[in-house]
């Protein structure tokens, strides 16, 4: 942007929108008549039908994260969201759609979750005339749009590469019932206990190097499927309540959308909310742990629990469900079948979200061009 253009603080280019009542997050929909904008990353959180809280006739406005400094544009009727959700509305020299892209040009240093407004607002933005703001909207947004759907592209091949392993995992088994494999009940092939916690907790936590490691849900991480170490360690006093697992058990979240099971690599105790999951001889662990990622299991938890919308798993509902188990030899062909396949999909998402990080710095480059 030229320098001889007119340069003002963003506190005297917009007016705070005065906020109706909070609708908390507990109180969203999925569905509903009106959208809620609030301070999250996803530009829409989701849905009432509460009229008295619709905002329908500001126009165009920027939601703005006071905690997040997360930006929207949004030019529709709408329902605020929780709080720390800011409301600007530009003054009539100043585009919207030209302040939304100049905000996004900022790089606002994060203050963590302390508020970002007050900095915010003192930031200086320059202000060309209305046809030259105009024209900058236009051509940006000819190319965010082609960016859009660019991104939209990646982000769709990211998804479909991450389905291919579970319909792989899905031919296998099928291929196996054709096979004629032993369909057996986990818990005539696995132990299956739940763990537990010592109360009150922080009276068991310990720092000393001779305590055993206490495995939380923090612990377990989307990149491995291994748990090497623990953040923090409890006194052998506390052991008398909880569970002790070993290298080569698995532990699965007691959550009904559990996500993935972990295999243990280092000794150490788990809390209530897992569950250990420990195979005999006749089942490899990684030929198990992929079992246990599988879409299969998902479908068998849902039957079992009778379509109702059920919380938490338990030990007896992972009791219940069957496997099919062909022998060790044919378990070792399908692990090494699929830890090739697991690691050349690994790399193709890392070239993907590649891909996509760069199309984000593409985004900043143009703002940079005009802005800067």
């Amino acid at each position: 942007m030229k320098s001889n253009h007119p340069i003002k603080k963003i506190k005297d280019c917009i007016e705070l929108v005065s906020r109706k009542d909070i609708i908390l997050s507990s109180a969203y929909f999925k569905n509903g008549l009106y959208p809620i904008i609030d301070q999250g990353q996803d530009f829409i959180a989701g849905y009432t039908n509460d009229v008295n809280l619709v905002y329908g006739e500001l126009g165009e406005v920027i939601i703005f994260g006071d905690h997040t400094r997360a930006v929207k544009f949004v030019n529709f009727p709408f329902v605020v969201g929780a709080d720390g959700t800011k409301i600007l509305k530009p003054i009539k020299d100043l585009d919207p759609k030209y302040f939304y892209y100049n905000l996004i040009s900022l790089d606002l240093e994060s203050r963590g979750y302390a508020r970002h407004f007050s900095k915010l607002k003192e930031i200086e933005i320059p202000l060309p005339p209305l046809p030259i703001q105009k024209q900058i909207v236009a051509d940006l947004d000819a190319k965010f749009a082609t960016l859009s759907e660019m991104k939209r592209l990646r982000a769709e091949a990211i998804a479909d590469t991450e389905k291919i392993l579970g319909e792989t995992l899905s031919e296998i088994f099928e291929e196996g019932k054709r096979k004629g494999w032993e369909e057996k009940l986990m818990n005539r092939i696995c132990e299956i206990n739940r763990g537990g916690s010592p109360r009150p907790i922080n009276e068991y936590i310990t720092e000393d190097i001779d305590g055993i490691n206490w495995i939380k849900i923090s612990d377990a991480t989307s990149s491995t499927k291994y748990i090497y170490k623990t953040k923090q360690k409890i006194k052998k006093e506390g052991l008398f309540k909880t569970r002790m697992v070993y290298p080569g058990d698995f532990i699965l979240t007691n959550s009904m959308s559990f996500g993935r099971p972990y295999i243990m690599k280092i000794e150490g105790a788990i809390h209530d909310g897992w569950l250990l999951i420990r195979p005999s001889k006749v089942i490899l662990e990684e030929f198990l742990y992929y079992f246990l990622s599988s879409n299969d299991i998902k479908k068998q938890f849902a039957k079992l629990a009778g379509g109702a919308v059920v919380q938490n798993l338990n030990s007896e509902l992972v009791k219940g469900i069957k496997i099919l188990v062909p022998s060790l030899v044919e378990q070792k062909k399908i692990v090494t079948r699929l830890d090739a396949l697991s690691e050349k999909l690994r790399r193709l998402k890392d070239l993907q979200k590649t891909q996509l990080e760069d199309l984000k710095k593409l985004e900043k480059a143009y703002l940079s061009e005009v802005f800067e």
